[in-house]
């Protein structure tokens, strides 16, 4: 063994084993943290995109409430044709119908466009029965009773038909 070699100190091996210790604490605290802060980040996203839908949709109850008026002046407006008035009456409905609608639009609320003929689509009519209809294919709608209506992307009301049976 040659005699030019520094002795071992016990000391600084024992130093360096503290050290990788407190490294690796270190080193568990920082990952640690990192996902504390991955979980703070996504709770804020879900929280942002939870805040987002509740926004677009907070009219919701309001808006299906207002229907029902809607539904009532277009009856009006029905009954006036059928009775074949064109006055102030009947042009005073039509334009409040209007004004209503073009307001809903303007918040984001469509008509589900329906008409006899069209296939019908659980997920926009809903059927109320059905009946024997020989110019219109099987399941397909003979009758539009009411109108549907979409929140942006969301049925806040399907149409009420009546779809052809077999």
């Amino acid at each position: 063994m040659p005699d030019d070699l520094p002795p071992i100190d016990l000391n600084a091996t024992s130093e360096a084993d503290e050290l990788r210790s407190k490294l690796e604490v270190a080193e568990r605290d920082l990952a640690n943290h990192k996902l504390k802060l991955a979980d703070y980040e996504n709770s804020r996203r879900r929280l942002l995109q939870a805040t987002e839908v509740e926004k677009k949709y907070f009219a919701e109850s309001l808006v299906r409430d207002l229907l029902t008026a809607l539904d009532n002046l277009d009856r009006a407006l029905d009954a006036a044709k059928k009775a074949g008035d064109t006055g102030p009456l009947a042009i005073g409905f039509s334009a409040t119908a209007s004004q209503f609608l073009d307001v809903l639009r303007r918040h984001g609320v469509t008509r589900i466009e329906t008409k006899p003929g069209d296939a019908f689509d659980p997920n926009r009519h809903e059927a109320v029965m059905q009946q024997p209809a020989p110019d219109i294919e099987p399941g397909h709608i003979v009758q539009v009773l009411s109108q549907g209506f979409l929140l942006h992307d969301r049925v806040l009301r399907p149409a009420t038909v009546i779809v052809a049976s077999a």
